[in-house]
């Protein structure tokens, strides 16, 4: 769970840091303290674009730090697989922002924005104001079902991904073979072409490089001996410096005679003269050996041009033109044998299309069992949510083509009021209804998500009075999930996909694969965490911890704070929330009963829980 946040010279924030604790922890405060940027403020560290405005003081870097104690074991081996290690079960993410740079780390290691999103997603799963919104698109409608089902549906997706990838390969090579006989015999001359071109050259493996040294030396032949002729000179035994070591050889050996200690340099001298002697021998040597051939010279320079032609036409280098020949007369006995490799992939084709559809007809009748059980438990969460005579279903589709995900195409009907008839959510619900709808799926899949910590931002959008208390029992009910029962149900599906969180590309553990996720119920323990925004009563009543945000004038500049409540502050914010500018003793018992009340309530669903 995220149990530190850190903000510092961040639009209102001078400098902020807020220790959350598991449960339900609210925020609440005047309209404009800071609230939307102290949360925002975390997406920002996980890698969401901002705006250079919001940096306070631009002559000081802006700095966002989350700290999280990850207890699910199973999220720790998933975080080892990107490579990053938890401390003690701690992991420390944090974004600078200096100027015209962000620089994010984890656990003090420079990484990227994309490594931090991946880790983030296996963290948290943030649900922002307008996140709802999403409800409204059919893949989004498909992805919460699939997420209903659980391992079931995950296997069968991932057999239905698999089969898909077959049948595509399949056609795809199929459909290189759409050709008349005339493109045909076009086609197999061409090849023909090609590979007695290659073939007649008869390359061999790293001839060019040897051709390239050998054209290099015989083009150069001209310099080679003019310097080796000159270097003869130079060193020789009559003139050059040869004679002249010579002559130094024996002044030395005399002075030697006469001082024993210079007996090491005459060594060294006679040394010199000896391999100067030698080097001279040798270029005598090779100028004597030295011949250059002018039919030698135009068949290597012919060659040369032979194999960079065939280089330039067919590979890099002669070991990629040997590949390319090996294709090409691969290619060639396809062709040879088209309609016996057409049939033959047809026959492959069919099976490959009969064992999608099966696969397909599995998953679909999968998803319509999960869909009459997510319908119903719907049903029921929208009237706890003052739904009180709505009416829910999923509508199935047929896409009439296969894809990676089957061929269903869902959506969501709702019906709001008696009388009126189904129809899809797009077309039905106003944005506060369309939030507690979310709100609604958000608490069925509670149990089902490995996800420790979720985030709202001010879902309580446009309710109030009951609504408002059925929102934040249901707020309540997902901060008091155990987690080991979503590790246990939760979704199996072997890839890692973003989802409903407000932050760019984030990831969430609901995505983390079967393995993962089959843990025993005693590893996979852990505490759920809520952390929420909110301007009503009632659900901050419902608060674990409570944390207020102010905005106050400090030397001529306004800046918020932010600090946890004990009980009677509390109280006194719920009664600031429900009374407004004057706080009467009538408003504080009101308070003091709603906040009993949400006690009460609490602690009946712990006990229905236990049970």
């Amino acid at each position: 769970m995220l149990t530190d946040l850190h903000v510092k010279n961040l639009a209102l924030i001078d400098e902020a840091e807020v220790t959350f604790g598991p449960g339900l922890n609210i925020l609440t405060g005047e309209t404009g303290a800071g609230k939307s940027i102290l949360l925002g403020s975390i997406n920002l560290a996980l890698g969401q674009k901002m705006s250079r405005d919001m940096i306070r003081d631009e002559s000081k870097s802006a700095l966002v730090e989350l700290i999280f104690q990850v207890e699910n074991p199973a999220v720790r081996r998933k975080l080892a697989e990107l490579d990053i290690e938890t401390e003690d079960g701690q992991l420390i993410i944090s974004r600078k922002i200096t100027g015209s740079k962000s620089i994010f780390r984890i656990n003090g290691e420079t990484g990227t924005a994309a490594k931090v999103r991946q880790a983030a997603g296996l963290l948290l799963d943030i649900h922002g104001q307008h996140e709802h919104q999403k409800l409204l698109y059919p893949d989004n409608q498909l992805e919460i079902l699939d997420d209903f089902g659980g391992k079931k549906i995950a296997a069968l997706k991932a057999t239905v991904a698999k089969d898909y990838h077959t049948y595509s390969a399949i056609r795809k090579e199929l459909g290189g073979f759409d050709m008349n006989s005339a493109e045909r015999e076009r086609e197999m001359s061409f090849l023909q072409y090609e590979i007695k071109e290659i073939e007649a050259a008869r390359i061999q493996p790293g001839e060019d490089e040897e051709l390239e040294k050998a054209y290099r030396r015989m083009s150069n032949s001209r310099n080679i001996v003019e310097c080796l002729n000159r270097a003869h000179a130079l060193t020789d035994s009559d003139s050059g410096a040869g004679a002249q070591t010579g002559e130094a050889v024996r002044e030395m050996m005399q002075a030697a005679e006469y001082d024993e200690s210079l007996k090491e340099l005459a060594d060294s001298i006679a040394d010199i003269d000896n391999l100067l002697n030698d080097f001279n021998r040798e270029i005598a040597g090779y100028l004597e050996d030295f011949t250059f051939s002018d039919e030698e010279y135009y068949e290597t320079e012919k060659r040369l041009d032979l194999l960079n032609d065939l280089k330039a036409k067919y590979g890099r280098t002669l070991e990629d033109v040997q590949a390319y020949l090996d294709a090409q007369k691969n290619k060639l006995q396809e062709m040879e044998n088209f309609d016996e490799r057409k049939e033959e992939l047809t026959q492959h084709l069919a099976k490959a299309e009969t064992d999608l559809r099966s696969s397909c007809k599995k998953l679909t009748e999968a998803r319509k069992k999960a869909a009459a059980d997510l319908s119903a438990q719907i049903r029921t969460s929208l009237q706890d949510l003052n739904f009180l005579s709505s009416a829910f279903d999923i509508d199935f589709s047929d896409t009439e083509h296969y894809s990676a995900k089957g061929t269903d195409a869902v959506c969501f009907m709702i019906s709001t009021n008696p009388g009126e008839p189904m129809r899809p959510l797009s077309k039905v619900v106003s944005g506060g209804e369309l939030s507690r709808i979310m709100l609604a799926i958000k608490t069925i899949l509670a149990d089902r998500d490995a996800t420790e910590t979720l985030i709202f931002d001010e879902i309580d959008t446009g309710i109030s009075g009951r609504t408002a208390q059925a929102v934040s029992e249901k707020m309540a009910r997902i901060a008091s999930t155990p987690l080991m029962q979503a590790a246990d149900s939760s979704n199996a599906e072997e890839q890692i996909t973003g989802n409903s969180s407000s932050a760019e590309g984030h990831l969430t553990a609901n995505d983390i694969d079967a393995e993962m996720l089959t843990e025993n119920e005693e590893e996979s323990t852990a505490d759920r965490q809520v952390i929420c925004i909110t301007h009503l009563a009632q659900i901050a009543a419902m608060a674990d911890h409570h944390f207020l945000i102010e905005k106050n004038v400090e030397n001529g500049a306004t800046v918020s704070h932010i600090r946890e409540l004990d009980d009677e502050e509390s109280v006194e914010e719920l009664a600031r929330i429900l009374g407004g500018a004057r706080i009467t003793p009538a408003v504080l018992e009101n308070a003091r009963e709603m906040k009993k009340l949400a006690r009460d309530t609490r602690a009946g669903m712990q006990q229905a829980s236990n049970r």
